[in-house]
């Protein structure tokens, strides 16, 4: 089971940025995952949706040297008719990014219609739009998933995923079952990635324990010590994404909403452009030099000392919940690998992408704990 959540977590990290604007941050790792939003595919986004956050808590496994790795995912959308045609059908949902919650957000935002699949270009898009980390200890992947003909359109694939492993990206297909595997194992072996087959609409299972309703309480509990900053839209928009991301992971099942609380006590899960305790925390913001109508407004009339106690109160309360969870998580996890060890194998997207993440950041320099 830590070896699924490892290598899903690990799809996240890998979404993408483009090279066109050259990024200078440490090395990590890139996901850019190309989602088909066809009209057959409901299956596999409902997947994707459930999976996420099992993505991001094994990530938390991953470790170059002694240092967690930045992570950063990018989706995009392609073959849905309700998108531009002059566009090929494809749509940039979210850019490279380490806001998981923006991630989720998009995700839970697609919708499937009829259209046609332009494999080739979707890459291109990817590839060349993308902000892409060019150290070569950066691991970048695409991760493609659909399930007709790798050929269509008039971007040619091949001259496509040439052009990704020029720049040093792993193209990875992913055939989800119900139509002929039609040059999508010949993509991958082009790309230097992984070819792999799943069955889209095979349920994701979640097995109950009797720790999911405290940890999901304390997921919401976790929302009161954040305290979002800048003007004040932004405070009001960063305070609903984050809880309305707790709302879809809860309706896409318990085992969504369990994984979305755990990441949520994860160093991945960095809120630092919007949260004055993550700021601080890394020195991207000072008390002492904020503006006071960019403060949280329980804030502003406090004097600085009073600003850095009330701070300093809600880390407290923060890591407290957040030590909770976790301790309820590795219960849940023992529990729960008593019961899977009668299990059949997994054949959805997050078994599929997890098994082929981990072989390719192991070989990158990667280990996992």
């Amino acid at each position: 089971m830590r070896a699924f959540l490892s290598t899903l977590a690990l799809l996240v990290a890998l979404s993408g940025a483009g090279f066109a604007q050259e990024r200078e941050a440490e090395p990590g790792i890139q996901l850019a995952i190309l989602l088909d939003t066809s009209g057959s595919m409901e299956g596999l986004i409902n997947q994707a949706r459930i999976e996420l956050w099992r993505i991001v808590n094994e990530l938390i496994t991953a470790r170059r040297g002694d240092a967690l790795p930045n992570l950063e995912i990018a989706l995009y959308e392609y073959g849905n008719s309700g998108l531009p045609q002059g566009e090929g059908y494809i749509r940039q949902c979210v850019p490279l990014t380490d806001d998981l919650d923006l991630v989720s957000e998009q995700l839970f935002g697609l919708v499937t219609n009829g259209g046609d699949e332009f494999c080739g270009q979707v890459i291109a898009r990817a590839v060349s739009n993308l902000k892409w980390n060019r150290k070569a200890e950066t691991l970048r992947m695409v991760y493609i998933a659909g399930n007709e003909t790798f050929q269509q359109g008039s971007v040619d694939w091949r001259a496509a995923v040439a052009g990704a492993v020029e720049a040093g990206i792993v193209i990875n297909t992913i055939h989800c079952a119900g139509g002929e595997d039609t040059f999508w194992s010949e993509a991958a072996a082009l790309g230097g990635g992984t070819f792999l087959s799943i069955d889209q609409n095979q349920a994701v299972g979640h097995i109950e324990s009797p720790y999911d309703d405290e940890i999901a309480e304390l997921s919401r509990d976790l929302n009161s010590t954040y305290l979002a900053f800048g003007n004040a839209d932004m405070r009001l928009r960063r305070a609903e994404l984050q809880s309305d991301q707790d709302e879809n992971a809860g309706r896409a099942g318990a085992a969504a909403e369990t994984e979305r609380a755990f990441a949520k006590t994860t160093g991945l899960y960095d809120n630092s452009t919007w949260d004055l305790g993550d700021a601080v925390r890394q020195g991207k913001v000072s008390l002492d030099s904020i503006a006071v109508d960019l403060l949280p407004d329980e804030m502003k009339e406090m004097s600085l000392e009073e600003r850095q106690a009330y701070l300093d109160k809600q880390v407290q309360e923060r890591e407290e919940i957040q030590a909770r969870i976790q301790t309820l998580y590795a219960q849940r996890e023992a529990f729960v690998e008593e019961q899977m060890r009668a299990a059949g194998e997994d054949s959805t997207l997050g078994a599929a992408l997890l098994e082929s993440l981990r072989e390719r950041a192991t070989e990158k320099g990667y280990s996992f704990e």
